[in-house]
């Protein structure tokens, strides 16, 4: 019997001796910690809005047309009353035509004033000429052909005809000229396509200081001098505001980055 247990002994050493590494293996993961010690920071980034917005109609804007180019910027359009909008007369400002002058106000005792009254002075607008010029588009200013002029830039070897709008149609003729802005006097804006169907503005961004553009409509011939070459936002209307001085501002898209415009400014010789 003896022999028989030694041999029992055997079998299951072996046994256990033959058995794979794996079974043996153990896990000791720790158990989950659950909410223990979670973060109580808010990574979340706020930004700070000014709840001080004047939401009156002194800064109410009448929007553009419907369908215009810049129907669908924001900020963009006429003041609905422009003696009280921020940059109005009566805020300090002079958005409307003419110059700002003095007057006593009477009945309000002071301590002086310029008129030598004794009343404090306060500004009102005067005729005093436009700040701005401009030129309404009219059906005679449209030549037989429906365009309203010719642009020639012979740096570039440009010369191309100018229609009305900036939409499809008028920028597969040639180039556009922005609805509400100046027929001629001020500051004339014009949109271009740089490549595809046309590429009639695709060399305008290498335009240098003092080129020649010149504009022939039936108000006439006007040259101009470039003065700036420069990349703007998508967004940026600044470039369209009507100016005192006459000059032509050329747009187009940038190739591959749609949210700039290539933005030419050239001021009459």
């Amino acid at each position: 019997m003896k022999w028989k247990t030694l041999l029992t002994a055997a079998v299951l050493l072996a046994a256990v001796i033959i058995t794979p590494a794996h079974a043996q293996d153990y896990n000791f993961k720790a158990p989950s910690a659950g909410d223990f010690g979670t973060p109580t920071s808010d990574d979340i980034i706020y930004e700070w809005t000014d709840p001080n917005v004047d939401r009156s109609k002194s800064s109410a804007l009448i929007p553009p047309g419907f369908g215009t180019p810049s129907s669908y910027l924001p900020g963009f359009g006429e003041f609905l009353t422009p003696n009280l909008a921020a940059g109005g007369p009566l805020n300090g400002g002079n958005l409307i035509p003419g110059t700002v002058g003095t007057a006593p106000l009477p009945g309000v005792p002071g301590t002086g004033g310029s008129t030598g009254t004794g009343y404090p002075t306060v500004d009102y607008p005067t005729v005093g000429g436009p700040v701005t010029a401009f030129t309404e588009l009219t059906p005679d200013l449209y030549y037989s052909d429906g365009s309203l002029g010719t642009l020639k830039i012979p740096s570039i070897g440009l010369t191309v005809k100018v229609y009305e709008g900036t939409g499809s149609a008028p920028l597969l003729k040639g180039a556009g000229h922005f609805t509400g802005t100046t027929a001629w006097a001020g500051n004339y804006c014009v949109a271009g396509h740089n490549r595809g169907v046309r590429n009639d503005f695709g060399k305008i961004h290498t335009l240098h200081t003092g080129d020649t553009i010149t504009l022939t409509t039936p108000m006439g011939t006007r040259s101009y001098s470039v003065t700036s070459v420069t990349k703007i936002s998508d967004t940026d209307t600044s470039m369209l505001e009507a100016t005192a001085d006459n000059c032509i501002t050329l747009f187009t898209c940038v190739e591959n980055q749609p949210a700039y415009r290539w933005c030419v400014r050239a001021v009459s010789r």
